[in-house]
């Protein structure tokens, strides 16, 4: 009879640790955010951000409302402002439009109690005023990962003083520009002539809206050797790209950023030669954490890089698996 006692009070007691812990992985249950994944639903790179975030939802038990911006800064800031007027705990934002745009809206949003972190794109003006309040960032650092890339480029594809190379991406944008600029320094810096293209809006939204631009170019500058995509979109069309401009896979280098189901396949067939991986689910996933956090517990911002890695045909098959499920 003792030990059938004891049984029954062992099984009890592992059942309440058992309930206990999943009781606790729930603490932010009574936690609203609204979180912005950055593009249009569904696409490359914002539909990793947005698993991230919804894994986040699941794990910790908050509730997420997502806010889909096209990767459009000014559509971005119009958001922000509906999504303060929700009232929410708190906002997790792409930080694209930059520290300008931002500063009285986050401002606003600050003195009415709602915790704002930043993913992607850094506001460093924000963070060092409300990093006390919670203001983080997760994602890589811009003009790093951006040099980073161009000066790996310039050794993966043994690339020369007077090489002709072609940067297509967003130096319009404040903060995001500056991954833009520091490939551009980097390639300059080993004597490389760089041309630059800016991402229109059509393609910015829709990458294969691109394919005449990079036609036209590669038409009229046939000795291009090597071309950066600074656009997870962009670089996962590479593919598209060189077709449209009568080009096989590795007759140009191409070199970008972030992983994706179509961007594996394109490092896989030869079209991409080396992208910088942002782990853009990560970017979904510690924002949620970051709110969550500070809101529970009165934790300050954390400062989260999350780009530091290349991937080429010598990795890709063992990332591959994870690319294909949206989490890499």
């Amino acid at each position: 009879m003792r030990k059938g006692r004891l049984f029954l009070v062992l099984a009890a007691v592992l059942a309440l640790t058992s309930m206990s812990a999943v009781a606790q992985t729930k603490w932010a249950s009574n936690v609203h955010i609204v979180f912005f994944p950055g593009g249009p639903q569904g696409g490359v790179f914002a539909v990793n951000v947005y698993n991230g975030a919804v894994q986040a939802a699941a794990d910790l038990g908050c509730k997420v409302d997502y806010v889909w911006s096209d990767w459009d800064p000014q559509k971005m800031i119009q958001q922000f402002r509906e999504a303060v007027a929700m009232r929410p705990d708190g906002i997790a934002v792409m930080g694209h439009p930059g520290d300008e745009a931002f500063d009285a809206l986050i401002k606003d949003a600050e003195r009415q109690g709602i915790i704002v972190t930043s993913q992607n794109t850094t506001l460093p003006k924000a963070e060092t005023a409300y990093s006390a309040n919670g203001f983080g960032y997760v994602g890589a650092e811009n003009y790093p990962a951006g040099h980073a890339l161009g000066v790996r480029a310039v050794q993966v594809f043994n690339l020369k003083k007077g090489d002709r190379t072609m940067v297509w991406g967003l130096l319009s944008q404040p903060a995001r520009g500056e991954r833009t600029k520091g490939v551009i320094d980097a390639l300059k810096e080993a004597g490389c002539i760089v041309d630059y293209l800016e991402i229109d809006s059509a393609t910015n939204k829709d990458p294969a809206a691109g394919a005449p631009t990079f036609a036209g170019y590669v038409s009229a500058h046939p000795d291009v050797k090597l071309v950066v995509t600074d656009h997870g979109g962009l670089t996962a069309t590479a593919g598209t790209y060189l077709r449209a401009a009568g080009k096989h896979p590795g007759d140009i280098a191409i070199a970008g950023f972030d992983l994706s189901p179509a961007t594996i396949s394109a490092i896989k067939d030869g079209s991409v030669g080396l992208v910088i991986d942002q782990q853009e689910w990560l970017q979904g996933y510690l924002p949620i954490l970051q709110i969550c956090l500070s809101k529970v517990y009165g934790f300050s911002g954390l400062h989260i890089n999350t780009g530091a890695g290349f991937v080429d045909k010598s990795n890709v098959d063992m990332i591959a698996p994870l690319a294909e499920k949206n989490i890499r």
